[in-house]
């Protein structure tokens, strides 16, 4: 028996639309995560979360995704499977639950949030270290003054668990080259 394919949470905006520079990018990076083979995880409404779903549907891919109460339960047309979280918090918890790895795109509080929940919780050893990409150059200022700030305060080793790539293709490379040899079926997966 193969084991489960990696799941990626992804993180982005709900606010962009069809047609707009971030909306294709996220619709890029889920068509070649799906067609790398691993499962995309998001937050399931609009926005880069929908385009992601697009793309990795129409690539062959398989999607889940975590709504909860406080907007709605209803998820968009691109996802599989939809789970539905009590709380924003809850759902938060889930998406990092889920992921075998993160991909960060363009965003806001939310996207910022979850940037720095993944990250604190990987170098507080809340969570085993996971992968964690940002796809393209929007979140710079944000990683550069933290990775800045963590080395001033002697944690240089917690800078090692962000990586920045400008194209959906440096993405897969890098997920696949750190998850490689990491193909045991994780508990999470057998209860999706």
């Amino acid at each position: 028996m193969s084991a489960a394919p990696h799941i990626v949470s992804v993180f982005g905006s709900s606010r962009s639309r069809r047609g707009e520079e971030e909306y294709q990018r996220a619709y890029d990076v889920g068509r070649a995560l799906g067609s790398a083979g691993f499962t995309i995880c998001n937050g399931g409404y609009g926005g880069t979360m929908e385009a992601v779903a697009c793309g990795a549907k129409e690539a062959g891919g398989r999607t889940i995704g975590v709504v909860c109460d406080f907007f709605s339960r209803e998820a968009n047309r691109f996802i599989d499977e939809t789970i539905v979280m009590e709380t924003l918090v809850d759902r938060l918890m889930k998406l990092v639950e889920l992921g075998d790895a993160y991909v960060i795109l363009k965003g806001s509080t939310g996207t910022l949030l979850e940037l720095a929940t993944v990250w604190e919780f990987i170098n507080k050893k809340v969570i085993d270290e996971k992968p964690v990409v940002i796809v393209g150059n929007f979140w710079s200022p944000v990683t550069r003054t933290l990775t800045n700030e963590l080395v001033h305060e002697g944690m240089e080793q917690a800078t090692k668990y962000v990586s920045t790539v400008q194209t959906p293709e440096e993405c897969v490379a890098l997920l696949r080259e750190k998850l490689s040899g990491d193909r045991a079926q994780s508990e999470r997966n057998r209860l999706i």
